[in-house]
C-alpha cells in the first residue's frame, strides 16, 4: 500500500470551537505551540476522503523559524518540513488546502503585515525581502522594497548591526506589533 503525506488535522471536541482545535492539533501533531494562526477557507467537496463524509475548516499557522522546534508530537507518527516545489505526494485533496494558503499568504503581502510573523525578533531588510521574494516566487527590486517597508512604520530600528559576509554591517529592525497583524491599505 502507498503511503501519502498529509497535512497535521483531527476532529472537534464536543467542547471546543474551531480555533482551539486547531491549535491543539498543531500541538498534538508537530509539537508547535504559540504561532499566529488564521482559518483558510472550509473544504467540503463529496468523497474528498474515501473513507467517510469529511469536511476540513483548515488553517495556516505561521512562525519564525527562529522559534520553531519541530517534533512528532503525542498524535503523529513523524513529521517534517518540505518546499512548495518539493511537495511528496499528499493524501486527499491536501495539495489543494496547500495550493490556497500559498495563494491567500501570497495576496495577504500586498495588504497586510502578515510577512512580519515569520520574522526572527531581530532581523534586517534583506531577511524580510527575502520572505517576500521566497513567499511570491519572484524578485523585488532592494531599493523600491526598502522605501516602501520602512514608509509602513511597522519595524523599527534596533540600534544594532549584524555583519553578514565582507559586506558592510546590516542595520538590524523589529517588528513595533510582534502579536498582530495589520491591515496596511
Amino acid at each position: 500500500m502507498y503511503n501519502y503525506e498529509s497535512l497535521p488535522g483531527g476532529f472537534v471536541r464536543e467542547d471546543e470551537d474551531l480555533d482551539s482545535s486547531a491549535l491543539r492539533e498543531l500541538e498534538e501533531e508537530t509539537g508547535v505551540h504559540d504561532v499566529y494562526l488564521e482559518q483558510l477557507y472550509t473544504f467540503g467537496k463529496p468523497r474528498r476522503d474515501p473513507r467517510e463524509r469529511v469536511i476540513t475548516v483548515a488553517y495556516y499557522a505561521l512562525i519564525a523559524s527562529d522559534q520553531l522546534s519541530l517534533c512528532a508530537a503525542t498524535d503523529a507518527e513523524a513529521v517534517g518540513w518540505f518546499g512548495l516545489d518539493e511537495m511528496p505526494d499528499l493524501a486527499f485533496d491536501h495539495d489543494e488546502i496547500i495550493a490556497m494558503a500559498h495563494e491567500r499568504l501570497s495576496a495577504k503581502l500586498d495588504y497586510s503585515t502578515i510577512a512580519f510573523q515569520f520574522m526572527a525578533e531581530a532581523f534586517t531588510l534583506s531577511e524580510l525581502q527575502a520572505v517576500y521574494e521566497i513567499i511570491l516566487g519572484e524578485a523585488i527590486d532592494k531599493r523600491n522594497f526598502r522605501k516602501w517597508i520602512l514608509a509602513l512604520e511597522q519595524i523599527e530600528e534596533t540600534g544594532e548591526l549584524r555583519r553578514e559576509g565582507p559586506h558592510r554591517p546590516a542595520m538590524l529592525y523589529r517588528v513595533i506589533h510582534p502579536d498582530q497583524v495589520d491591515i496596511i491599505k
